[in-house]
């Protein structure tokens, strides 16, 4: 695994890459309270199945992030990367906010995309949805870190995870600094407002839509409406799962990379 940052103008972005394939896999995460450099290794762990026949790259948000910073902005600085390093007719998948920043990618700059899986995201973020980024926006400004972090993995996990690795869970944000909890707030006021849904006609790359029945964060109607939209391929979770069932549904990477295959 390589890890690297790029500047492109006065856009600075940390990346991390791996495998050796000749195709190009583009993973782009949702909203944290951490830098996704963090969690590298887990990552690299968890999708280890695409590394033989893809070169797997992994963005985080820029560094210097301005405020405030729209998911539309959010794709445009991902994507400028993207042609700085030569990535082009990539597969992509965004997950959460990062499919929303994937929508972006496609409908703005379409070149770059073969083909897009979207998991657990919404094209049109409505007053439900901002309910709950302004309920987190506002325990992180209140710094109470315990309270945030109880109702951040209740919303993203299943009542079975939660309850198997609550312990664990809870001390997910025991080393997050200022600056961090700075990030997280601007990506999460970035959602309000956000709204691409009459866009998605412009999008040409063939898409898989992956929903939960049991989303807390971005209801599976989103990923309905969605699909229907685009007519294009929808797999629904059942309630078994969260808004992550992208890291707990067992089944999930193969998932995409069938999807991927069939393309």
């Amino acid at each position: 695994m390589e890890t690297n940052l790029v500047q492109v103008g006065e856009i600075e972005m940390e990346y991390f890459s791996f495998g050796s394939g000749q195709r190009t896999f583009v993973i782009l995460p949702g909203v944290d309270t951490r830098s996704i450099m963090v969690s590298a290794m887990a990552i690299q762990a968890a999708y280890r199945m695409f590394g033989d026949e893809y070169t797997v790259f992994v963005f985080d948000r820029r560094r210097n992030m301005p405020s405030p910073y729209p998911v539309r902005q959010m794709a445009a600085d991902t994507a400028a990367v993207m042609r700085a390093l030569g990535i082009k007719d990539a597969d992509i998948f965004g997950a959460s906010q990062g499919g929303m920043m994937a929508l972006c990618i496609a409908i703005d700059s379409p070149e770059l995309v073969r083909s897009m899986a979207l998991g657990s995201t919404t094209a049109r973020a409505d007053e439900e949805i901002a309910k709950g980024t302004e309920r987190w926006v506002a325990l992180a400004k209140s710094g109470d870190m315990t309270a945030l972090t109880a109702d951040f993995i209740d919303c993203l996990y299943s009542e079975t995870t939660v309850g198997k690795y609550r312990d664990y869970l809870m001390h997910l944000n025991d080393h997050v600094s200022e600056r961090d909890i700075g990030r997280f707030i601007i990506q999460c006021e970035a959602i309000d407002g956000f709204d691409v849904f009459d866009e998605l006609d412009k999008i040409a790359c063939p898409v898989l839509v992956i929903g939960v029945e049991g989303d807390k964060v971005l209801p599976c109607e989103h990923s309905r409406q969605i699909a229907e939209k685009l007519g294009c391929e929808l797999y629904l979770y059942g309630e078994e799962y969260g808004h992550c069932a992208f890291d707990e549904a067992p089944d999930y990477k193969q998932r995409l990379l069938d999807f991927f295959h069939r393309i």
